[in-house]
């Protein structure tokens, strides 16, 4: 049964999301006239954009003079912080700035309550659990708890997953809105990994139309042949899905019916790791 260490593939695809910018506020009681400042707000103003931003777009959100921002810029860019579009005319949010995020997610005084969930939640079901959140078109994990099993599939925190073939992608899409969802389902690559794994756009739309009035997301063998998966959403005081929490084991161990089961209890942990978003 190929479930041991068997390793995650990783897809880049950062997916648009229309944005308006508007100047920064300014805050009197903060100085912000340093170029350190000046140089952190625009990290800060491609981080909250979600998407490319042209260099226009950066001087409208930052009031840097153009040639200021071109310098800081190609700075950031020589350092992995950005990245240009492959047109050049856009620039978007880099690897290291990404992991950066990654690491302060997973490694601040919040993400230690979330663990204590996440370990209270594996002793109550008995099996695997993650905590994970959709970023760029792509699952990553931000924790993991793993139960005292032999056979285990391998996702460290930060592995990434393709969404439509896990359950926590699928849920996670399924929460987006409708205009983002429908552009993220025409949109991403949609490789199988499985002979249950959802090819198919239309497919794919009918899922998380279920999904989402079920509540909950399944993974039935999709990614990895004998192994199933189920996912909850994990919800800010606004109903907005911010994460998914989900348990995974073995199918021969844990049949996808009895984990299911486990959803009430699932969902009291997303619950409390909801309130850690706060």
């Amino acid at each position: 049964m190929p479930i041991a260490d068997a390793e995650p593939r990783r897809y880049h695809r950062c997916m648009p999301k229309v944005v308006r910018f508007a100047p920064r506020a300014r805050k009197p009681a903060v100085n912000e006239s340093s170029s350190t400042l000046k140089a952190f707000a625009v990290l800060e103003t491609l981080v909250r954009a979600g998407r490319p931003a042209t260099l226009a777009e950066l001087m409208l959100a930052t009031g840097l003079p153009k040639p200021s921002l071109h310098r800081t810029l190609a700075l950031f860019e020589e350092a992995g912080l950005v990245v240009r579009e492959p047109t050049g005319r856009a620039y978007a949010v880099g690897p290291r700035l990404g992991q950066f995020a990654l690491d302060v997610l997973t490694h601040d005084y919040v993400a230690t309550q979330r663990r204590v969930i996440l370990r209270k939640l594996v002793a109550d079901v008995g099996e695997t659990c993650n905590l994970s959140m959709l970023r760029k078109g792509e699952v990553v994990y931000l924790d993991r708890v793993e139960a005292d099993w032999p056979l285990r599939l391998h996702l460290p925190v930060g592995s990434s997953l393709p969404p439509h073939c896990c359950a926590s992608g699928k849920l996670l899409l399924a929460f987006k809105e409708a205009a983002e969802r429908a552009q993220l389902v025409a949109t991403l690559p949609l490789p199988r990994f499985t002979d249950r794994t959802i090819t198919d756009r239309h497919m794919l739309a009918s899922e998380l139309d279920r999904i989402a009035a079920n509540g909950y997301a399944v993974d039935n063998e999709e990614y990895v042949i004998g192994v199933a998966c189920v996912a909850v959403p994990v919800r800010l005081s606004n109903s907005e899905v911010i994460a998914a929490v989900a348990v995974h084991a073995a199918t021969a161990r844990l049949p996808l019916a009895r984990a299911i089961e486990f959803v009430p209890t699932l969902n009291t942990a997303a619950q409390a790791i909801a309130k850690t978003f706060a």
